[in-house]
């Protein structure tokens, strides 16, 4: 690659990462059992519930800020992933195969 390209992908880099979210300083709180893996595979996935209620509902959100981090995250993201594959199986019908014409003999007519 040459330099130029170097450049542009560090930058797209650098714009994709800024946009992260940073650590959640306001989850430590005393007393607070914080939301961990399982919770986030359950807070997964009754994610599209949730979301819909959270339109109606400002105390319902989707996702639970006092969590314990990566593992809730982790959890959260393969509850959706689940549900997705649960949901994605009952749409996917076996394909029947076309039967194929039997080819002539003789070869394209020209």
């Amino acid at each position: 690659m040459s330099g130029g390209r170097w450049c542009l992908l560090a930058a797209a880099a650098l714009l994709l990462t800024a946009c992260a979210a940073g650590p959640n300083v306001a989850s430590a709180v005393d007393g607070v059992q914080l939301a961990g893996f399982w919770q986030g595979i359950w807070h997964g996935l009754i994610y599209p519930v949730t979301f819909f209620i959270s339109l109606f509902n400002d105390n319902v959100t989707i996702y639970e800020v006092r969590n314990n981090g990566n593992w809730y995250d982790f959890g959260f993201v393969a509850g959706i992933g689940l549900l997705h594959a649960v949901v994605d199986t009952g749409r996917r019908a076996p394909r029947r195969r076309r039967a194929r014409a039997p080819k002539s003999a003789s070869g394209p007519v020209t």
